[in-house]
């Protein structure tokens, strides 16, 4: 299973269209190999971003990093999670996608997870949420590094990008963004995976990832007779009759 340390990893750290997440799925669902996909994304972004530089760290470098990360090479462990995820695009409808491209985020990238988690927690506290108020407790887990700092305002402006916040008139400052109904069972129960990959070992009862504040952007509607974990990588443990305790083998 991933490594402890990948919490204190932060690797999500510029800022992620809706559409550019599409093109590098669609390219893989195509049967193109890395080494194309990656010539496709630099020509996408060739005029968006870092224009006229072609320097290995440049924000457009790492962006194309982050798009092969969660699409095309994802670590090995998400290999199977990845393929389902796949699957999952082909028959779901363009509307549903952002579950399938919040999932691989936070499976892939737990510093996204953790800005999730923390922006879906003050929302349900306030209904609003400020850069500031998100810095001040990413600081408590990950330390005043100016990487973190400069990198959960990527994944907020990300946020604002995907529609899931609202940008307000004042600075720094947003509010709750669209809503999307999840209750295709496949879909919920490979959600509930992306979840357990986004978090250190160990088990987590049903009803409280379903109504985790990482999902905030979701309306979970899970019907839990109706979810099969009978793959490999689940398992479940019935604690007490109404309690279901979920865990990565």
């Amino acid at each position: 299973m991933h490594p402890k340390d990948r919490k204190q990893q932060i690797g999500f750290s510029q800022r992620v269209r809706l559409e550019w997440l599409e093109v590098a799925a669609r390219l893989v669902l195509t049967g193109n190999d890395e080494k194309t996909i990656y010539e496709a994304l630099n020509d996408l972004l060739k005029d968006r971003l870092s224009v006229g530089s072609n320097a290995r760290r440049s924000s457009r470098a790492k962006t194309i990093s982050i798009l092969m990360k969660m699409w095309v090479r994802p670590p090995k462990y998400l290999k199977d999670f990845h393929q389902d995820g796949l699957r999952l695009l082909k028959t779901l409808h363009p509307d549903e996608h952002l579950a399938l491209y919040w999932g691989m985020a936070l499976a892939v990238y737990p510093f996204f997870g953790a800005v999730a988690l923390q922006t879906g927690r003050l929302l349900k506290l306030q209904g609003t949420v400020t850069t500031a108020s998100i810095l001040r407790r990413l600081k408590e887990q990950y330390g005043e590094r100016e990487t973190v700092l400069l990198a959960a305002r990527m994944v907020l402006r990300t946020f604002s990008d995907w529609n899931v916040l609202r940008k307000t008139g004042k600075r720094g400052i947003y509010l709750p963004g669209t809503v999307q109904k999840v209750s295709r069972p496949e879909l919920i129960t490979w959600m509930i995976e992306a979840y357990l990959y986004s978090q250190t070992n160990g088990a987590r009862e049903f009803k409280n990832i379903i109504h985790s504040p990482i999902f905030f952007p979701f309306e979970i509607q899970a019907v839990e007779k109706e979810l099969v974990f009978t793959g490999a990588r689940i398992e479940v443990l019935t604690h007490a009759i109404d309690q279901k305790l979920i865990y990565l083998k």
